[in-house]
């Protein structure tokens, strides 16, 4: 006969994978004898844990373990699907601010022609635009070291056809045998409103009407004198 297979299932909790892919501890997975509220929606202080729940359950919300930590731990009564969406939110926009700009490299020759001049321009205002960094720099081989002022003209004509997009951190320098330039990404100017409506011209003075001026407020107004022997 065969014995029968353990069971490993026995007295394991059915929270337990749930308790595994929450972030916080919630409602009746908060095990603890008390907990401290904390929140607008409550009288912050020290509760039974549950008295908590109890309150939650009141207001169609959630209790939520936020300082498992503290002692004793820290809760929350709130919306937990509420409050995971505003946190992924947050997080979301916070990632999209903190953009880390890279710097792209563009490699010339003395040689280079229009062709491939324009071609390589146009990749660095991607670049620039993207918010990246650029570093330019001509290779010089053999004897084309002899010709560093043609290198230095190509780095900057290549700068003032970034103008619009990147501006020059410094002049092209060398270092060994390449000579370099940096383009830092220019701040996206604000589109301006539409064309302004002409201002009529002005009627010279001589042709304006005198403007009678209004007697002030607080001039006292003329009495008038009764004519003597009317009574």
């Amino acid at each position: 006969m065969q014995s029968p297979r353990p069971n490993f299932n026995r007295g394991r909790n059915p929270n337990f994978r749930r308790e595994q892919q929450q972030e916080h501890r919630t409602n009746r997975m908060i095990r603890v004898p008390e907990v401290r509220l904390v929140g607008e929606n409550v009288e912050v202080g020290v509760y039974r844990t549950d008295e908590a729940l109890h309150m939650a359950e009141q207001q169609g919300l959630d209790l939520v373990e936020i300082s498992p930590n503290a002692t004793p731990p820290v809760c929350r009564i709130i919306d937990y699907n509420k409050f995971l969406y505003e946190k992924k939110k947050k997080e979301k926009e916070m990632k999209a601010k903190a953009h880390k700009s890279e710097v792209k490299e563009i490699r010339f020759t003395p040689n280079t022609d229009d062709h491939d001049f324009d071609f390589k321009a146009k990749h660095a205002e991607k670049f620039l635009k993207d918010g990246n960094k650029v570093k330019t720099y001509v290779q010089f081989k053999g004897r084309a070291i002899m010709f560093k002022e043609r290198g230095e003209l190509i780095l900057l004509k290549f700068a003032e056809r970034l103008a619009e997009v990147g501006a020059l951190e410094g002049m092209p320098t060398m270092e060994g045998k390449r000579m370099i330039a940096i383009f830092a990404p220019k701040a996206a100017k604000k589109k301006e409103g539409g064309p302004k409506e002409p201002k009529e011209p002005r009627e010279p003075r001589e042709n304006r009407e005198p403007s009678e001026k209004p007697a002030p407020a607080s001039a006292p107004r003329p009495v008038e004198s009764k004519p003597e022997g009317n009574n």
